[in-house]
């Protein structure tokens, strides 16, 4: 028995504004649907991020991914208007975190050249 693949949670209020702010951020819409309340970003084979509707639990998760490019990050945030504090610097690597409507928070790790060498 071998676990597989993760997929991190974010619960959200309400699924369809949600689901329009996650396109945003990650610059595409779900990649599956899988039941209602429910949409889904493969980010790759092996990890993704779900994002569900359950108004009581809404904005207490946290997601934190390895980001190839935090400065392709920043720009993607800018284009798609999300708001956020831009990198800082943390002891070994640099990070972007990113507060989604209902308070959930994106934190996005690796190199920038905006501040320095990363990791």
């Amino acid at each position: 028995m071998t676990i597989q693949r993760l997929l991190a949670q974010m619960t959200v209020t309400d699924l369809d504004p949600a689901t329009a702010w996650y396109t945003a951020l990650f610059g595409r819409g779900p990649d599956a649907r899988p039941m209602h309340g429910l949409a889904e970003w493969h980010l790759s084979d092996t990890y993704g991020v779900q994002v569900w509707a359950e108004p009581g639990r809404a904005g207490h998760s946290t997601v934190v991914l390895a980001e190839s490019d935090l400065d392709e990050r920043l720009a993607r945030l800018a284009r798609a208007g999300i708001d956020h504090g831009g990198a800082q610097d943390a002891t070994a690597f640099h990070v972007l975190p990113v507060t989604d409507p209902d308070g959930n928070r994106i934190v996005f790790t690796g190199p920038s050249a905006a501040t320095g060498t990363g990791r």
